[in-house]
């Protein structure tokens, strides 16, 4: 039996996954993160609940809770990318780097320095420990996580457990109320990692700030103001405050594109609008998490978006970490900064930052 250090976050899931540890006969012990230190409005502190409920948890568990902040890791290694990302009008995912940095970097050294052998999750995902370490997706496609896990390294996964990896979210939830947690229920946090869940343009003016600007047609007509570009994602239809139009089709309005140097954002109606569809990408900063990397041409599968499903495409590899992927149908709202993830089977290969849909 093992050594785990469990990552309880307050949540359900961390707290079964801890259960199930315990139930196997590992010596489980547990630490909650807060890495979070800017001022909160006075109606959102989600911490303080949380940091409550995990401690309700570890006693019923009878498990040792600890905390630690990784604020300043968070910060430079994670926060500062995303800020710099929106400023560029780019879409970044922070939960991504945060699990690179954070979860699987900082925590898993943490733990080391506690003496534990592993660190474990709640994450819906499993991890092949041989012939080769290799990251699988989890069995409830519904909760896969692979998505946000692609740019581990090999080493990381080695050292971690993911309990829940062939659970369905449904059975999680009814493990915990038959062993008697009281967050049996709990939503699900769908927020930034750490930041969690805001009224997010509020949050982001914090820290960038607004450049107003048009939003224009694809035919160039001025249809309204926006608040500054890095505040929209390809694909966005909420937050346009365009409204009806005389002689438009009374469809919703969508983001189509974004012309940062000019600080344009162009709409079009309907979600099925052929300007929305990309045939493929090209992506930058391509990282494998086995360290032998695929052939340069590969016909493999694909996702822009967590919990999308796997889509045919054709990957393109180049020596410079840059890729071409071209799809066997047309990609919806494709936007850059956010990633593009590969998978032969279940098995997830890694991915790419997007740059430019074609």
């Amino acid at each position: 039996m093992s050594n785990i250090v469990v990552g309880l976050s307050g949540g359900v899931d961390s707290a079964v996954a801890a259960r199930l540890l315990i139930d196997q006969g590992h010596t489980v012990s547990a630490v909650f993160m807060k890495n979070w230190d800017e001022d909160d409005a006075d109606d959102y502190c989600p911490a303080e609940a949380d940091l409550a409920d995990a401690r309700d948890i570890a006693a019923l568990l009878d498990i040792e809770l600890t905390t630690v902040s990784f604020s300043a890791e968070y910060w430079n290694r994670v926060f500062a990318h995303f800020l710099s990302e929106y400023e560029a009008g780019r879409t970044p995912s922070p939960d991504i780097i945060c699990n690179r940095e954070i979860k699987f970097r900082a925590f898993l050294e943490h733990a080391a320095g506690l003496g534990a052998d592993f660190i474990a999750t709640g994450h819906y995902a499993r991890i092949q420990y041989s012939p080769d370490v290799k990251l699988l997706r989890g069995v409830d496609e519904s909760k896969d996580q692979t998505y946000f896990l692609h740019t581990l390294t090999r080493a990381q996964p080695s050292r971690s457990i993911f309990p829940l990896g062939d659970m369905y979210k449904r059975d999680v939830r009814a493990l915990a109320e038959q062993r008697g947690f009281s967050i049996h229920a709990k939503k699900d946090s769908t927020g930034i990692c750490f930041i969690g869940e805001r009224r997010f343009n509020r949050f982001l003016a914090r820290y960038v700030h607004k450049r107003p600007g048009e939003i224009r047609a694809l035919t160039g007509e001025v249809l309204g103001e926006h608040e500054g570009v890095m505040f929209y994602t390809i694909g966005q239809r909420q937050g346009l405050g365009i409204g009806g139009r005389q002689q438009a089709s009374g469809e919703p309005w969508y983001v189509a594109d974004k012309d940062i140097e000019h600080n344009i954002v162009y709409v079009v109606q309907g979600g099925s609008h052929p300007a929305l569809f990309r045939q493929g990408l090209e992506a930058s900063q391509l990282h494998w998490i086995d360290e032998a990397a695929p052939p340069a041409r590969l016909a493999c599968h694909a996702r822009i978006r967590h919990q999308q499903p796997l889509q045919a495409c054709q990957l393109e590899t180049r020596d410079d970490g840059y890729c071409k992927v071209t799809f066997d149908t047309p990609q919806r709202a494709v936007a850059p900064g956010q990633s593009v993830v590969f998978y032969a089977g279940e098995v997830c290969l890694g991915g790419a930052v997007i740059e430019t849909g074609f």
